[in-house]
């Protein structure tokens, strides 16, 4: 049996990156106004793609996938002349007469390994990045969302320069062989497990990485919070598409005497989001896949079910489900749920939900619901995740100018906006010097006052 492999189709990309056409800033442009052409061109075609793989609905496909992907890539197209141009630097008298910046350059061919939970928006913001940065790509789209892959790897040749990007399909023998290549970097977004796998399979090549992972994000509400409010937001962020997010709540800390009004407040925004039976919402997804679907409905019987807990195996549904008494060594608090199951848990100080979350591994996300300001700098002061959201969950992720990456397991690197520019290209460090003056002390044979000289210029 002949090995699968991918070395013929990235020499070509190496070969297309070598002739230095992918650096002009019209090339960059170019490309990001193709990918928003296809955006716009096939929006319906995305959303009923979204729709077969994971029950989008047209909301939800447009505002965290679609339109999320046209922002990301609108705002770079306006910044990018900005971002290319060299960042001067100082210089030290012993360096003058001369000059030293940072030139962003390109840094060759880039990976990227998509995951299903947002299969559109987790393929190509990281691909507005590499081109942003002048790359040429190879893009893995997750298998396990095929109607959306198979839409990228047909449409996307007709919007972007089909010799500097590729859509790779396929599953996990496809991915095994595509690591086996050197690359210039890999952008892998998915679980830890794999991360692992990514990371082993880069240092063969000593290739730089960036992981996004994820882990369970944690909602702080403190006794100064707003109930309704806060409710309807961390009920929005952990059952958007059906609690696959990486950056969902994971689970709730709140203050003890808060708990009835919390468990009320959230009853109501899910009846309110998605009426009395959620199977029948147009907003409410699916699970992914049947694997999926029972591991998350083994999880239910981990604590008291509050509210939801109807699945259906045939349509992959499990309802939004709110659950206490979980013990805390049970897989519901071991395991980034993804999906939608809420655990709620009573705290009775806020040192001792900050506390809590400092004992476990650090999160993507963490969200803090308080009015009282001095108490949510306490906690962005004390505590540490890839990024914060005071007050509302999620929507950290969709302001440009905010890197977004992990922190220790949660995952390495950031990208959105300039930081995915940057995470993508290499600064170049360059000193320009003149010959008009050639101090003669830096030569041998070096006299004393050469030293004394030299301590006093640097």
């Amino acid at each position: 049996m002949v090995e699968l492999s991918y070395r013929d189709e990235v020499d070509a990309l190496r070969g297309v990156f070598a002739s230095g056409h992918t650096q002009a800033l019209e090339w960059r442009r170019a490309q990001l106004e193709g990918l928003l052409r296809f955006l716009s061109e096939e929006e319906d075609a995305i959303a009923a793609a979204l729709a077969q793989d994971l029950g989008k609905g047209p909301f939800e496909a447009w505002a965290s996938e679609t339109g999320f992907v046209a922002a990301e890539a609108r705002h770079a197209r306006k910044k990018l002349r900005r971002w290319m141009r060299p960042r001067r630097v100082a210089t030290s008298l012993v360096h003058k007469p001369g000059k030293a910046y940072l030139r962003p350059e390109p840094l060759g061919v880039v990976l990227i390994i998509a995951p299903w939970n947002y299969p559109l928006q987790l393929a190509l913001a990281p691909l507005v990045a590499a081109l942003a940065a002048g790359n040429c790509a190879v893009v893995k789209p997750s298998e396990l969302a095929p109607h959306t892959a198979a839409l990228l790897a047909e449409a996307l040749p007709r919007y972007l320069d089909g010799a500097a990007v590729q859509v790779v399909l396929g599953g996990r023998d496809e991915s095994t062989a595509l690591l086996r290549e050197r690359f210039d970097h890999i952008f892998f977004t998915g679980g830890e497990r794999v991360g692992r796998i990514v990371m082993r399979a880069a240092a063969e090549h000593l290739c730089p990485v960036t992981l996004e992972l994820g882990g369970k994000s944690p909602a702080l509400v403190d006794q100064s919070a707003n109930l309704a409010v806060s409710a309807r937001r961390i009920a929005w962020g952990k059952f958007l598409n059906a609690g696959q997010t990486c950056v969902a709540p994971d689970y709730v800390l709140c203050a003890r005497s808060l708990m009835p009004g919390l468990i009320e407040a959230l009853r109501q925004s899910v009846r309110a989001f998605y009426g009395e039976d959620p199977s029948e919402s147009p907003d409410y997804g699916r699970i992914i896949s049947d694997a999926h679907f029972a591991r998350l409905t083994a999880l239910l019987s981990q604590g008291e079910v509050l509210m939801g807990g109807q699945h259906d195996a045939a349509t992959r549904y499990l309802a939004p489900t709110l659950m206490a008494e979980v013990p805390l060594d049970a897989p519901l608090m071991q395991e980034e749920i993804f999906g939608p199951l809420l655990p709620i848990l009573p705290v009775d100080t806020l040192a001792e939900a900050m506390a809590f979350v400092n004992a476990r591994p650090k999160p993507l996300a963490l969200y803090v619901f308080a009015e009282d300001q001095g108490v949510a700098a306490q906690v962005i002061a004390s505590t540490s995740s890839g990024g914060v959201c005071v007050n509302d969950t999620i929507m950290h992720l969709s302001v440009p100018d905010l890197p977004f990456g992990g922190v220790g397991p949660s995952g390495m690197g950031a990208y959105h906006g300039e930081a995915g520019f940057l995470a993508l290209s290499h600064a170049k460090a360059v000193l320009a010097r003149s010959t008009c003056c050639d101090v003669q002390m830096r030569y041998p044979p070096y006299r004393p006052e050469a030293l004394r000289w030299m301590r006093r210029l640097l």
